[in-house]
């Protein structure tokens, strides 16, 4: 009766370890790229992406046939509660200071380039909703409670098992 009895307190105390569908694996890899507010289009000539730093506006522009940078072009901005110029920093990199934060949301820009005999007039949309933080796995009371139930089954079942081995033993 007294190996019945051990045998189903080991069985109840191995079936706790379930749990409720958790990934307790590995984490995910870190993201490796630039997370900013961005916004990409392209058209017959050009490519834009359009990249929020905090108070900076960078657009890094090429030609579209041949990715070359496009550089020495008059580039304009428009939307989001902005407009102006953006001056170019390097080859295909302009930059366009902006004076006041753009608030969360989605925010159609107008992007004006005209580069020598080419010129376009492309459209993009400047998503800067934030994005929501991840919930953290929170260990609830339940889940503690059936731990230590599941303990104190096995230190049950390793108390009888001892017994006897004890009274087997003659001691």
């Amino acid at each position: 009766m007294k190996q019945v009895v051990t045998i189903v307190l080991c069985v109840l105390a191995f079936s706790a370890f379930g749990h409720g569908g958790e990934d307790h694996g590995a984490p995910p890899p870190a993201v490796s790229q630039n997370v900013e507010p961005s916004a990409a289009t392209a058209s017959d000539n050009f490519e834009v992406v359009v990249a929020l730093e905090g108070k900076k506006l960078l657009l890094y522009i090429d030609r579209f046939a041949s990715n070359e940078p496009v550089a020495n072009a008059t580039v304009e901005v428009e939307g989001a509660g902005l407009k102006g110029l953006a001056g170019e920093v390097a080859p295909g990199t302009y930059l366009m200071e902006i004076a006041a934060a753009i608030p969360a949301g989605r925010h159609p820009l107008t992007i004006s380039i005209d580069a020598g005999e080419t010129g376009d007039l492309l459209s993009a949309t400047l998503d800067t909703s934030l994005s929501e933080p991840a919930v953290a796995h929170a260990h609830g009371w339940g889940e503690w409670l059936v731990w230590g139930v599941a303990a104190l089954l096995l230190a049950g079942a390793a108390l009888l098992s001892a017994r006897r081995h004890k009274k087997s033993k003659g001691f």
